[in-house]
């Protein structure tokens, strides 16, 4: 029995930490949270009751190893997960006769930023807890965080860079590739802060808010936690709601929280609770792994049983295929629940999946519904070996040890919908009329069969005019739209093909790395793009497999034919503006808009920012005196504020 529960302590050791790395290094999912706390608490309760912890154990490490690309830095003080509990009873044993404060637990990215003089001087992520990434110009973008504070002597502090629920719903309906969206604000503001370019951070809508005081040179708190994010507000900072609680009212402001969380528009996975006496925590010492001074009260899920009715195969442009499960309709925390994502292959193993099994289902977070378990545990779900769009071959891929269903067709409908419609977006050929139902006609009549048939639609005439929501005035429209497409630049014809992770800013970035010249990026190898900064391994090799497929190669060509690609003039003294950032804002006299003159200060050598920050060269906006907040930014920082005729004449 002794060896069976030795085994067992290290299938959980090893699968534990395949998920933590997934999640902390990887910002992708293997198990769902509720699983990972099951097994967690599973290997706990084995390691002591046989008094055996592997090295390298969950229980005894802290999050994951900093990724490569970012440099690392040690913390100066080791920065510990937090002991948790689902008990309320267990919250109130902890906190005895003492007072608290009892705080959201934010669901995003734990920083630690350090100001010397009044001045950031530094963001660090937490990393793995005792080493972290360096992402100070990052954070300099974050919306609401202070760049100077009133306080002039050291200060460190912690709290969470979190991605607000609106903002993830419009970044990710601004993603028409429906593989690119992400699967929680946790995910998007995770890749967000730890971008290389931060002019990407800043599109993100990140915000910052702090909930613990490292140290303070020379400033006394009177022992009080409380003291200290006042302390925190004062200088700026947003601060992470807290309440003040003692054994009597616990139970009550746990309640208000939970009530609260249901339309809360920061995610959060639960709360934190904290001594208020500073001196009292901090002598009960810690553990290997947890603090003793704090602990983390994680919501109880509520979970439903219900019935496992069907499971739906739904296709995307990459022929990668997401099972959804759809289950009799269930209440969940105030709302009626019908189906949820599966994620992949692996999990779907996992839970042994079956039609009719009984299942519990739960929201992550309050939010996202999930499969919590299967209680029945068939395992009858048969994996579709065939595509259910085109009926073409499927196939079982694997990588980085998670299984993933793909449709094999090449000529698959449903590939061919979503890569068209990919295709005609704003950010890529920006085709306008040209929507996603029709589309779907177009290919079912054979109408596109490849990206340059779009440029052949008036052979059609005839027939267009007469489909349903069609006709003269709305061809002709669309007919338009095609001729404006064709003048057009490289960056967005890269993207408009679909290629695997490339968006339009690496898109942008690999065009400018080899000249602009199409052919040097077909011809391309794997080492020469991963050296391209921003790209790394896995896009370039995303780029070499399309560009070497001879279909792939013979459809571009074709493409290219039809387009008069604008490539930007790169004379030897044309980059009079490298090394500089601008920044834009407000309406134009003499550009078309604010994009035309990105593009412009971008072939000069020089990048747009979303926000004013110490390293902007200088706001542009034509109305100087307003009090936009980009302008005050601009006048705290001392940063010019010029106008479009100023910057026309000193830098053009």
């Amino acid at each position: 029995m002794e060896s069976t529960k030795i085994e067992r302590i290290k299938e959980l050791t090893e699968l534990l930490t395949r998920a933590s790395r997934a999640y902390y290094a990887e910002d992708r999912e293997i198990m769902s949270n509720f699983e990972y706390d099951r097994l967690y608490d599973e290997l706990t309760a084995l390691e002591e009751e046989t008094g055996m912890v592997l090295a390298g154990s969950p229980t005894q490490t802290v999050g994951y190893e900093a990724v490569e690309e970012l440099p690392k830095q040690h913390h100066e003080t080791p920065m510990l997960s937090l002991g948790k509990t689902k008990s309320r009873e267990e919250l109130k044993d902890w906190l005895q006769d003492k007072s608290g404060i009892l705080s959201w637990k934010l669901d995003g990215l734990t920083i630690v930023l350090t100001y010397r003089e009044g001045r950031l001087e530094k963001a660090v992520t937490r990393g793995n807890g005792e080493v972290g990434e360096v992402i100070t110009g990052n954070a300099r973008t974050f919306k609401n965080l202070p760049l100077t504070i009133p306080y002039q002597g050291e200060l460190v502090l912690r709290g969470e860079a979190v991605i607000t629920y609106q903002d993830f719903e419009e970044i990710n309906g601004k993603i028409q590739d429906e593989d690119a969206k992400y699967k929680n604000p946790r995910n998007l503001c995770s890749g967000s802060v730890r971008q290389l370019n931060s002019e990407i951070t800043a599109r993100r809508n990140v915000r910052f808010y702090a909930f613990s005081l490292v140290s303070g040179q020379d400033k006394e708190f009177d022992n009080s936690r409380q003291a200290q994010m006042r302390f925190l507000g004062e200088q700026g900072f947003a601060v992470v709601e807290y309440r003040m609680v003692d054994r009597e009212n616990l139970l009550e402001t746990i309640q208000y929280f939970e009530q609260k969380v249901e339309n809360y528009e920061i995610p959060s996975d639960g709360l934190v609770l904290a001594y208020e006496d500073i001196a009292y925590g901090q002598s009960l010492g810690r553990t290997a792994k947890f603090p003793r001074d704090s602990i983390a009260f994680k919501w109880a899920d509520e979970t439903r049983e219900t019935r496992l009715l069907e499971m739906e195969w739904s296709p995307s442009r990459t022929g990668l295929i997401n099972p959804v499960a759809i289950f009799e309709p269930v209440e969940l925390e105030g709302t009626t629940v019908s189906r949820a994502s599966v994620h992949n292959i692996s999990i779907v193993k996992e839970l042994a999946l079956g039609i009719g099994d009984r299942i519990t289902v739960y929201k992550a977070n309050m939010i996202i519904p999930q499969i919590a378990d299967n209680l029945t545990r068939s395992g009858n779900l048969e994996i579709p070996c065939k595509c259910p769009a085109c009926g073409g071959q499927t196939q079982i891929r694997q990588m980085n040890e998670t299984q993933s269903l793909y449709c094999t067709n090449p000529d698959c409908a449903a590939k061919k919908i979503k890569a068209f419609n990919l295709f005609v977006s704003r950010d890529a050929m920006d085709i306008d009329g040209m929507s996603e139902a029709t589309l779907e006609k177009f290919i079912a009549r054979g109408f596109i069969r490849e990206f340059a048939d779009l440029f052949h639609l008036s052979k059609y005439k005839e027939d267009i005019v007469q489909m349903e929501g069609f006709g003269e005035k709305s061809y002709g429209n669309l007919i338009d739209s095609i001729e404006a497409a064709r003048r057009t630049n490289l960056p967005k014809v890269i993207y408009s093909l679909g290629i695997a992770g490339v968006g339009l800013a690496n898109a942008k970035v690999i065009c400018k790395y080899f000249d602009h010249d199409i052919e040097k990026i077909q011809n391309a190898t794997q080492e020469e793009l991963a050296a391209v900064e921003g790209i790394g391994e896995v896009i370039a090799g995303a780029v070499v497999a399309y560009m070497q497929n001879p279909q792939n190669r013979e459809q571009l060509q074709n493409l290219v034919k039809e387009l008069d690609i604008v490539i930007p003039m790169q004379a030897p003294n044309s980059q009079t503006l490298a090394g500089k950032s601008f920044v834009i804002t407000g309406s134009l006299n003499h550009f078309a808009n604010r994009e035309e003159l990105k593009e412009l200060i971008e072939v000069k050598g020089g990048k747009v920012t979303g926000s004013v920050t110490g390293k902007t060269e200088c706001l542009i906006n034509n109305d100087i005196s307003s009090n936009s907040s980009k302008n005050k930014k601009a006048k705290e920082l001392q940063i010019p504020i010029i106008t479009e005729d100023e910057f026309m004449e000193k830098y053009l």
